[in-house]
């Protein structure tokens, strides 16, 4: 399948907007409105290994949508990876038996429409950038909290992955200022030492709770003892809230976005949003931070939803 996009039809005119989030074990689709109003959602597992089955899988979620609607609809996907500019092919998915293929080719050839394609991160700052918690900001940068640790970054609501595809990959990162304990850090699956993702993700959680207590807890348990005053879970929390502050602050020494948006299931615990204002300062350059926090209005379908407005509103 190698057509090109420019001479597949355009988007539709309707008005309705499909986003795929493809994810690790589950696809979700969801078909919106002009007005971001949903007006149809489906989900189906994940052909795990499978490409042709996920073309396949994504192609039925389409076809679903609109009969069900009605209406034909642009599409956009989240994938967790990106597009390489240099090869077009997909690159650092952990999904990764869509890395090497030309996703967005194979998926604009098999609905006969272009097919848009970015970060998932990318496509939560997207979504909150356009009717979320950062709507009306010009420069968002969007984090997922999750079983790993991503970033994003919308300028104007576009996504602005840069010419290597890797814009707001803050995950991969070293983790800033590390103290004697904390380096070299942990090997990570991209095969260097002490990237963020190892240290502020869930997984991350985990793994520093259990290396200082010696017993295993899953971030969920310890994000609950925490909340139920555990000193132990309190102690992992506090340092997890300082290193996301360093991870931060970083981001706002190079790029001093308008606002962040945090997703994810850490995003969930409200206690980052009254600690990580009051830390930023000890670790931003001049001592100054008043960059807003906020949790993704939006929640898991943050994604889902930024997908489908990677076809913009004309305006």
């Amino acid at each position: 399948m190698s057509q090109h996009t420019s001479e597949l039809h355009p988007a539709n005119d309707a008005g309705m907007r499909i986003g795929i989030d493809l994810g690790g074990t589950k696809i979700e689709a969801l078909a919106i409105d002009q007005q971001g109003v949903e007006l149809a959602r489906h989900r189906v597992d994940t052909p795990r290994g499978d490409y042709d089955g996920t073309i396949a899988a994504i192609v039925g979620l389409v076809h679903l949508l609109e009969s069900k609607t009605g209406m034909t609809g642009s599409v956009g996907a989240g994938i967790p990876g990106s597009i390489s500019g240099k090869t077009g092919f997909v690159k650092n998915a952990n999904s990764t038996w869509l890395n090497g293929r030309a996703l967005d080719k194979d998926l604009s050839a098999a609905l006969g429409r272009e097919v848009r394609i970015a970060n998932d991160a990318n496509c939560l700052a997207v979504s909150e950038a356009t009717d979320g918690a950062a709507a009306g900001k010009h420069v968002v940068f969007g984090v997922i909290l999750g079983t790993g640790c991503g970033g994003g970054v919308a300028i104007g609501g576009r996504v602005h992955p840069g010419p290597n595809g890797t814009g707001g990959e803050w995950g991969h990162n070293p983790l800033p200022w590390p103290g004697a304990e904390e380096n070299p850090g942990p090997l990570c699956y991209c095969g260097k030492r002490g990237c963020m993702e190892m240290w502020v993700s869930g997984t991350g959680l985990a793994r520093d709770y259990q290396e200082t207590t010696g017993r295993q807890l899953t971030a969920r348990e310890i994000i609950a003892g925490f909340e139920a005053g555990d000193a132990d879970a309190t102690a992992a929390v506090d340092r997890l809230e300082d290193r996301l502050a360093r991870g931060l602050a970083n981001v706002i020494n190079i790029l001093d976005p308008d606002v962040f948006v945090l997703g994810g299931g850490l995003s969930l615990t409200k206690h980052l949003y009254e600690s990580l204002p009051k830390r930023l300062p000890k670790y931003v350059f001049g001592k100054e931070a008043d960059t807003p926090i906020l949790q993704a209005k939006f929640g898991d379908s943050s994604g889902v939803r930024g997908a489908a407005w990677l076809w913009p509103l004309v305006r």
